[in-house]
């Protein structure tokens, strides 16, 4: 059922992947074609805004730093993982995989890979200042329309 919390979280976290998204930009390599990369971010981040964040909303402002922060990194792993999966499917449509072992392998060597990319201050910085702002952003919506 849609509430204001979960609105707010969603639209909260896709506007943080969005941010994130571009400052992730500029630390892959040059060869790196992105295509849909901010389009699915934005997608992942309102998912998780809407059913992990929103449905927790309320409770004060410790628990809404926790929400937001939880939020926060939910969307880190469904987009490491989803982009790493994206990866993967693209390398085996090109057959360079002999079986599923190894494609799984490479899920998880790209999804390390990813992270190691984003493992920088500034991007550290977004996350967790969009997580507090998310959290009590999303209370705010929870206590205004319930």
């Amino acid at each position: 059922m849609p509430t204001g919390s979960k609105f707010m979280a969603a639209l909260c976290l896709s506007v943080l992947a969005f941010v994130l998204s571009y400052m992730i930009i500029p630390l892959m390599p040059e060869t790196t074609q992105f295509g849909y990369f901010v389009p699915i971010n934005m997608a992942l981040g309102a998912l998780a805004g809407w059913t992990v964040m929103g449905p927790r909303a309320g409770g004060g402002i410790a628990k809404g730093i926790s929400n937001g922060l939880t939020g926060a990194f939910v969307l880190i792993l469904w987009g490491v993982f989803t982009q790493a999966m994206l990866e993967m499917l693209k390398r085996a449509l090109r057959r360079q995989y002999d079986g599923l072992g190894e494609a799984f392998i490479a899920v998880v060597s790209f999804a390390g890979e990813y992270l190691l990319i984003m493992a920088t201050v500034p991007i550290a910085v977004t996350v967790v200042v969009g997580g507090v702002l998310s959290g009590l952003l999303t209370n705010c919506a929870k206590k205004r329309w319930p």
